[in-house]
């Protein structure tokens, strides 16, 4: 008989420069003729062809068990309109240094060949996106969503490259692996 999953109630945290800083940037509006400066999303896109396309996303709720991360490109989602959403995160747990003993005990390689640290369940955390604004996620973090909730569709900006989701798509299944369910409320 199956077991059922452990499930884990998140509080959203408001995203902030500050708040969403250890997994990638929040940004915001900017005047027009302002020079690049550290406020301007830093991507890194040279890995590939960039791809900027409008995303529709339908009948999203706000739980998750399955959680992603690319390892070769930055990646920039937003709501278009504005509208609130929420995105499940953990910090980027790529290896990308050898240290000179070989592999990491705890490594996993993805199908792309890539070396990761699956993500601890205590390390999720998810927030909350509204207003005129995106994040743009770091190299490597884990992320959930978009997820919205009131709306049976909902449309975003994604950026990243033509080719992220057939070769740079690791997904961890913490529900698979770890017996857990995330949900939270607005």
């Amino acid at each position: 008989m199956a077991k059922s999953p452990v499930e884990v109630k998140l509080i959203p945290i408001e995203a902030t420069p500050e708040t969403f800083a250890d997994y990638g940037q929040v940004i915001e509006a900017s005047r027009d003729g302002a020079s690049f400066g550290p406020d301007d999303a830093q991507l890194d896109l040279s890995r590939g062809t960039p791809r900027f396309y409008i995303l529709r996303l339908e009948g999203r709720s706000l739980g998750f068990s399955n959680i992603t991360h690319h390892a070769n490109v930055t990646q920039c989602l937003g709501s278009i309109g504005g509208h609130v959403w929420y995105l499940g995160v953990a910090k980027p747990s790529l290896i990308e240094d050898d240290d000179g003993n070989g592999r990491r005990v705890d490594a996993v390689e993805s199908k792309s060949g890539h070396l990761y640290i699956p993500p601890a369940v205590e390390e999720i955390r998810v927030f909350r996106i509204s207003g005129p604004k995106f994040v743009k996620l770091n190299r490597g973090t884990w992320h959930a969503g978009p997820l919205f909730r009131d709306s049976s569709s909902m449309d975003f900006y994604n950026l990243e490259l033509t080719n992220t989701n057939e070769v740079d798509h690791t997904t961890h299944d913490f529900k698979k692996n770890n017996g857990v369910i995330f949900r939270f409320d607005p």
